[in-house]
């Protein structure tokens, strides 16, 4: 039933975790490479998909070599920084061997609040998708404070997924519930 509720939608978000796609500090490219054929597998059914990614985190805090524990809030935005960069990377090389362009959008809780912002962040969306590309979508989170933060990324991949109208949301994690 699932499977094929999966299939006949038109238009996917897909939420991938951390602990899914970072492995030892690193992404976990043949999982990706993988993760990138179903989703390339998708599209070629004719279905728009979404990407809602964690992981940036988790990149920055090993490429700066800090413990991600430790971290005050203005290290936590630092370590983003420096890791969404590999992040969106790391997914760009991962579809584009599977021919899916994609284009990046960092995102705040307030994006999604205020009518304006929300409005312009669906129209990119809509944009993206119907001209073939994928959004790798994560919280911006070099702005974001701690009292406007989604706080997770499930969050904000059901507030995209609202926002895009999806058919369904696909939440990729470890995480019970």
């Amino acid at each position: 039933m699932i499977g094929a509720h999966l299939q006949k939608a038109e238009t996917l978000v897909v939420k991938i975790g951390s602990s899914l796609l970072i492995e030892d500090g690193r992404l976990n490219a043949p999982w990706l490479a993988s993760l990138a054929d179903d989703l390339a597998a998708a599209r070629q059914r004719g279905q728009q998909v979404i990407i809602v990614t964690s992981g940036a985190v988790a990149l920055g805090s090993q490429a700066l070599k800090l413990d991600r524990s430790q971290l005050t809030l203005e290290q936590s935005q630092a370590v983003a920084a420096a890791g969404q960069i590999d992040l969106a990377n790391g997914w760009k090389q991962a579809l584009a061997a599977v021919g899916c362009p994609v284009a990046q959008i960092l995102l705040t809780f307030r994006d999604t609040e205020q009518r304006r912002q929300y409005l312009n962040a669906r129209s990119t969306l809509q944009s993206l998708l119907s001209l073939g590309v994928i959004p790798i979508i994560n919280e911006n989170d070099t702005v974001a404070t701690q009292e406007l933060r989604y706080g997770d990324n499930d969050r904000l991949a059901a507030r995209v997924a609202g926002m895009i109208s999806a058919d369904c949301l696909v939440l990729l994690s470890d995480v019970d519930g």
